[in-house]
């Protein structure tokens, strides 16, 4: 089995993180706003309600702005993630896959995560080699199984005899 291509693949704010966030902030409102309706009082924890309605939507807004715009490389052996002329080497983990869309969860080898969204749109001729690249798992060691007469590790069954 070969290894992935290499590839570059642009990553940017994502449109469709937008829309989710935008979508997950009207179920807010409207569960804040059944729960405020339904009380005949307008009291303290109508009140709570509300400020955690707003700074969870501010939070979310925020992150969607300062979320992650720069370039996934893979070059056949490592990752490495490039914003704003710094790069980094890490491994990126499938969190989400949209088929169109991908969620990666970015860890870098200091042990930074950050979550990068990417989308079919940002780069469709990439799109595929970035996928073949993600799931590859060409360079993972091989584990080696002892042979008939050595000691198995501890937990390991024997293996069947036909």
């Amino acid at each position: 089995m070969h290894a992935a291509p290499s590839v570059s693949y642009p990553v940017g704010r994502s449109a469709f993180a937008a829309a989710l966030l935008a979508l997950l902030t009207a179920a807010g409102l409207a569960a804040v706003l059944a729960f405020t309706l339904q009380s005949t009082v307008f009291g303290w924890r109508q009140a709570v309600a509300w400020a955690a309605f707003a700074v969870a939507g501010l939070l979310a807004a925020a992150a969607w702005l300062r979320s992650a715009r720069g370039v996934l490389h893979w070059d056949g052996l490592a990752w490495q993630w490039e914003e704003a002329g710094a790069a980094a080497s890490g491994e990126p983990e499938i969190a989400l896959d949209l088929q169109p869309r991908l969620l990666l969860r970015w860890r870098s080898e200091g042990g930074a995560v950050r979550w990068l969204w990417l989308e079919r749109e940002s780069a469709p001729s990439h799109w595929d080699a970035l996928r073949r690249a993600v799931y590859s798992r060409a360079n993972a060691p091989i584990p080696a199984f002892p042979q008939e007469g050595k000691e198995r590790p501890a937990g390991q069954p024997p293996a069947a005899e036909p």
